[in-house]
């Protein structure tokens, strides 16, 4: 039986996806427990353009992200923290603290999870970092740690 998924099922698919699955299953599992709907001639339209609409929604993202990458490339995001002695900083600069800066420094946002710093940052100096705009488009920076 042909189903649309409303809702991510393990081992079967994604919410939105056209599946095939054992009518038993289906019948009494999935529909029952609106994980899944029938795929009629009247929902197979409906997920016809909704995929359409989608894949222009994810096309306008990737070509945003990829504007986004080419202006943030190469550029510094500048942070000021307390130090100590031969400047080693009270704490470190975290990934949040990197994503603010770049939304306040280059207006683009970024949730710290997607910023990627291969170190931890204690001392002031340069340290490289890659910020994921989108998956599979990512932007390398520098981030200059400087004494408050």
């Amino acid at each position: 039986m042909k189903l649309i998924l409303k809702q991510d099922v393990r081992k079967l698919g994604a919410a939105g996806d056209l599946v095939e699955a054992s009518d038993g299953y289906a019948r009494n599992f999935l529909i029952p427990k609106g994980l899944a709907e029938e795929a009629t001639p009247e929902r197979m339209k409906e997920w016809e353009a909704k995929g359409e609409a989608k894949a222009r929604r994810e096309k306008k993202l990737k070509a945003e992200a990829e504007e986004l990458r080419k202006r943030l490339s190469g550029k510094a995001v500048r942070i000021k923290a307390s130090t100590g002695e031969k400047g080693k900083l009270f704490g470190s600069v975290t990934a949040a603290a990197v994503a603010e800066a770049l939304a306040s420094q280059h207006s683009a946002s970024a949730d710290k999870r997607d910023v990627r710093i291969p170190d931890a940052v204690k001392q002031t100096g340069s340290y490289p970092f890659t910020v994921r705009l989108y998956p599979g488009i990512e932007a390398d920076m520098t981030l200059v740690v400087e004494a408050e």
